[in-house]
């Protein structure tokens, strides 16, 4: 079993694709257009086929309004759409043109609404080469209406839907002959390369018919615009595949010849680039080892000198370390002999202070003991002079002074007074107390009191 084609089944599916696109806008235009009258929609009616007032319209690609009442009706048809009025009795139609609109009377009229936009016709011709191998050939025909007056006899508008539809067909039968003709005398290289030939083909054979010959009366109305060829595409995944081995083989040798050169210039520059690495790195080695013997000759020098520097200056600061040592000891031992001598004044400085401060002492206790015998002396002489002086007051003192001073130490003389262990009344009596004669007997008379108990 041959697998499938699988870039056929792509194309032909993309032109399902297109063909669904182009049914739908076609379907789409009428809803799209809005009219707020009455609309009637018509491909090859009128009043003449017998609808009713309220029968509803057959839908249909060109949106026709219908305004009016009864007898008395007009219809408007799109600028970009083509129309027929006849009326019952008259040979010739009353209007014919693109964008006509007209009264119409449904009793005794009839007309037909055909769009005027150019159509495109697809077309899937698969077709028997000259080698009876199958192959698909895709095109597409666009044409137009040029004379409505002369297609709309010749050609049939009447499918209310789509009323290109019949017409579209019938040219695209014929087109796909045409292509299969053309296609059975050619090689499958020719198809696949060359789709001239066709195009003259296809295109000749529809403006024959659609545009006619030369005679005004044998053409059908129409104008072919233009036919191109889309695709052409072998049936047969195998002969396929085998028709373009040729070409990969040749375009792989080219490749594979171009990557060999690519690959020897890549080596020989790979050899030029290591031999001159390789010399460079030479070069480099042998100036990196003049450059390391100065850097060790500079070095050696430098660590000489250096050495040398060293060595004299290590001399030069064991000898100035020498003077400063013998310095240092020249004047500790001047130091030295400047304290003995400093020490010997001080002890004779001492001895002498010593001396000094011996002698003053003595002179100080002696003058001491001077001083309190003058002040023992003084001392005494004082008493003296208070015993006189007590006594010349005691003498010149009164009965009342003594009374209170007796009064006065009374407490300090009871304090001293023994804690009597038997208690006795003493009346003193007799005696002037306001004398001092009374006031010593009535004492003594207490004394003598206290005294038997004291002796107890």
């Amino acid at each position: 079993m041959s697998n499938p084609n699988t870039y056929l089944d792509q194309v032909v599916k993309q032109q399902e694709r297109l063909e669904a696109d182009l049914r739908s806008k076609r379907a789409a235009a009428p809803a799209s257009a809005p009219g707020p009258l009455p609309r009637q929609q018509a491909a090859g009616g009128g009043g003449g086929r017998g609808r009713g007032a309220g029968e509803q319209p057959a839908p249909n690609a060109v949106e026709v309004r219908v305004t009016g009442f009864g007898r008395w009706k007009t219809v408007l048809v799109p600028p970009n759409a083509f129309v027929v009025h006849t009326r019952r009795g008259r040979d010739e139609p009353l209007h014919v043109g693109l964008g006509v609109s007209f009264r119409y009377n449904p009793a005794t009229d009839s007309y037909l609404v055909v769009p005027g936009a150019m159509q495109t016709i697809l077309i899937n011709a698969y077709c028997i080469c000259r080698e009876l191998q199958g192959v698909l050939v895709q095109a597409y025909v666009q044409w137009i209406i040029e004379d409505f007056a002369t297609a709309y006899r010749r050609l049939d508008f009447g499918d209310a839907e789509d009323p290109m539809r019949l017409v579209n067909l019938q040219l695209k039968e014929q087109a796909e002959a045409a292509i299969k003709d053309k296609v059975s005398t050619m090689g499958v290289a020719d198809v696949l390369s060359d789709k001239q030939p066709i195009i003259e083909e296809l295109t000749a054979r529809l403006r024959a018919v659609a545009e006619g010959s030369g005679s005004a009366d044998a053409g059908l109305g129409l104008r072919i615009v233009t036919v191109q060829i889309k695709e052409a595409v072998v049936s047969s995944q195998r002969l396929w595949e085998n028709l373009q081995k040729p070409y990969r083989a040749e375009q792989g040798r080219i490749a594979r010849l171009a990557e060999l050169a690519a690959e020897d210039a890549i080596a020989e520059r790979e050899l030029t680039a290591g031999r001159q690495r390789e010399s460079q790195r030479i070069e480099s080695d042998r100036e990196l080892a003049d450059l390391r013997a100065r850097n060790g000759a500079l070095e050696f020098d430098r660590e000489a000198a250096e050495t040398l520097r060293r060595s004299q200056r290590e001399q030069q600061d064991a000898r100035a370390l020498a003077e400063l040592r013998d310095a240092t000891n020249r004047h500790a031992l001047a130091l030295e002999r400047e304290l003995a001598a400093e020490e010997a004044e001080i002890g004779r400085l001492r001895i002498g202070r010593e001396s000094e401060l011996t002698r003053l002492a003595a002179e100080a206790e002696l003058g001491l003991a001077e001083a309190r015998g003058r002040a023992a002396h003084e001392e005494a002489l004082l008493a003296l002079e208070r015993a006189r002086l007590q006594a010349a007051i005691d003498n010149e003192q009164s009965p009342e002074s003594l009374q209170a001073r007796l009064i006065e130490r009374l407490p300090e003389i009871v304090a001293r007074l023994p804690k009597p262990d038997e208690l006795r009344s003493v009346t003193i009596g007799g005696t002037d107390g306001t004398t001092v004669a009374g006031l010593i007997a009535e004492l003594t008379t207490v004394v003598g009191a206290l005294r038997p108990a004291r002796g107890g």
